[in-house]
């Protein structure tokens, strides 16, 4: 019996509109969340945002300090949840 492929969470999926601060990082139309995430990595990786030594670190420069709530550096974890607050 073939296994069925998981099927993504309507939830996840439904587009969410991210506010001015988040929308300078990632653009301002609306995306599933996990487009959002996505987009977040792309620009901490190109920009050589997280930390050299403990890579689950992330250090925000201007742009995410925004995001962020003002805070130099925090977690990946602390970053969804930031990031989460910035979503409409």
């Amino acid at each position: 019996m073939a296994k069925s492929k998981r099927k993504p969470s309507a939830a996840f999926m439904k587009p969410v509109t991210p506010s001015a601060n988040l929308g300078a990082v990632i653009g301002n139309k609306a995306m599933p969340r996990t487009e959002v995430t996505k987009k977040i990595w792309q620009y901490i990786k190109r920009h050589k945002l997280q930390d050299k030594k403990n890579r689950r670190m992330i250090n925000a420069d201007e742009a995410l300090k925004a995001v962020f709530g003002g805070r130099k550096q925090v977690n990946m974890f602390e970053m969804t949840k930031l990031v989460s607050r910035q979503l409409k």
